[in-house]
């Protein structure tokens, strides 16, 4: 007879030995967090040896099918996944006490045994808050029967395995709770950021539009002044050369005056007067006045309305600035004849996105960027704040303003507002 031979026929006729080895054996299992896969082959294989068995696995048991989570033998790679229904497992899951077997293969009253194996001892995996949520099944290829003392040992075992298993099953969910956790702590610190940025930038604008208001008011004073003093010459009979340099003067003074008027548009606080709005009645009304301007005369604009109509909460005259500024741009933009295309459509589930595109010469890559950085133009007679006022409304009103240009497809001035809750 061998040394095995000879250690397991002592083990079976001296229990009390056997149990000295199990409390050997457990004493040794050391489980860390996340580390639950090692922990559960060691008691796998812990009561194959024990007990004297083929075959032992720890399974989990959810919905009417178990997961094997550790196993004494290679079960070979992936996922190994049974239906509880006709097994002995699902036997010792639904009356959820210990089930002893000595041969399956004869007595079928509990269910089906793995092929090649004859005797079964199953064992409840049960948590402290006495919840079943798995097994450790032992299979031997012989029939034979299990002792009050085997069940017990495995029983220890199960305590040890169930609780393991309910540990990292907590452990995972606290790491999913701090998971999101972090995500909203981040989210509110952007918040805060954002909040703060906003009210630093409007504290700086308020102190500009201040300084520049004083500013103004005393270039405007004297500029007014040299206006009236420059119309009156124009009374008066004078050679043409003469002539031509006034009306250059007062051309050069209706522009500082312009300037001068959008220097404070553009500092001061953007103050709303929120309403609603009907986004295809709005623009229905604005295409009236827009349609008489003079960049517009001889230029087609085709507005596409959008179905069913939405609402945005907005302030009326400052949106109408908004859009005859980008109309007034793509007109430009155009010769006449050709046509501006005027559309609104749903960009998300909150979100209404207005669309101006002309087919004129594309702009290059190099200065789309700058549009809207305030004194910008492209215009030999712009101020370069048109584009930089529309996009401070725009973001007062919570909007996204962009520029798209394509040599195949021309300029495409795009504005984003979120849809009113109470349009539907």
């Amino acid at each position: 007879m061998s040394k095995t031979s000879e250690d397991e026929m002592s083990l079976q006729n001296q229990p009390w030995q056997r149990e000295l080895q199990a409390m050997a054996l457990l004493s040794t299992l050391n489980y860390r967090t996340g580390k639950l896969s090692s922990y559960l082959d060691n008691i796998a294989s812990g009561v194959s040896k024990l007990v004297g068995v083929d075959w032992s696995v720890v399974t989990l048991c959810q919905e009417g099918f178990e997961r094997v989570l550790a196993s004494s033998v290679d079960m070979g790679e992936g996922e190994h996944v049974y239906s509880l229904h006709g097994q002995l497992t699902g036997s010792v899951i639904q009356m959820g006490c210990s089930l002893a077997v000595e041969d399956a293969t004869e007595n079928r009253e509990y269910g089906e045994p793995p092929e090649g194996y004859c005797s079964y001892l199953g064992i409840p995996l049960r948590t402290a808050q006495g919840e079943v949520i798995g097994t450790i099944c032992s299979f031997h290829r012989q029939p034979r029967k299990f002792t009050k003392e085997e069940m017990q040992i495995v029983e220890l075992f199960a305590e040890r395995a169930a609780t393991a298993i309910d540990h990292y099953h907590l452990y995972q969910q606290q790491c999913k709770f701090n998971h999101v956790l972090e995500a909203e702590v981040e989210k509110r610190t952007a918040q805060l950021r954002a909040a703060q940025t906003q009210l630093v930038e409007q504290e700086r604008l308020a102190a500009i539009g201040e300084f520049a208001a004083i500013i103004v008011h005393e270039i405007r004073n004297p500029l007014t002044t040299m206006m009236m003093g420059l119309k009156y010459f124009q009374k008066t009979i004078m050679a043409e050369s003469a002539q031509e340099r006034l009306v250059l003067a007062l051309d050069e003074g209706s522009r500082l005056q312009r300037l001068l008027g959008e220097i404070l548009l553009y500092a001061k606080p953007q103050m709303l007067q929120l309403c609603e709005l009907d986004i295809n009645e709005f623009i229905r009304e604005l295409l009236i006045p827009i349609r008489e301007m003079p960049e517009a005369l001889g230029r087609q604009i085709e507005f596409t309305p959008i179905s069913p109509a939405v609402r945005i909460l907005a302030d009326k005259d400052k949106l109408k600035q908004v859009f005859i500024n980008i109309v007034r741009n793509a007109c430009e933009a155009v010769s006449a004849g050709e046509k501006i295309k005027w559309v609104v459509e749903t960009q998300a589930i909150d979100k209404v996105g207005i669309h101006v595109h002309n087919g004129g010469e594309p702009i290059p890559t190099e200065i789309l960027s700058k549009l809207t950085q305030p004194f910008f133009s492209t215009k030999s007679s712009g101020t370069g704040l048109g584009l930089a006022i529309t996009q401070r409304i725009v973001k007062a009103h919570g909007g996204e303003l962009s520029i798209k240009s394509e040599l195949e497809y021309g300029t495409t001035v795009s504005v984003q507002f979120s849809i009113f809750a109470g349009s539907n």
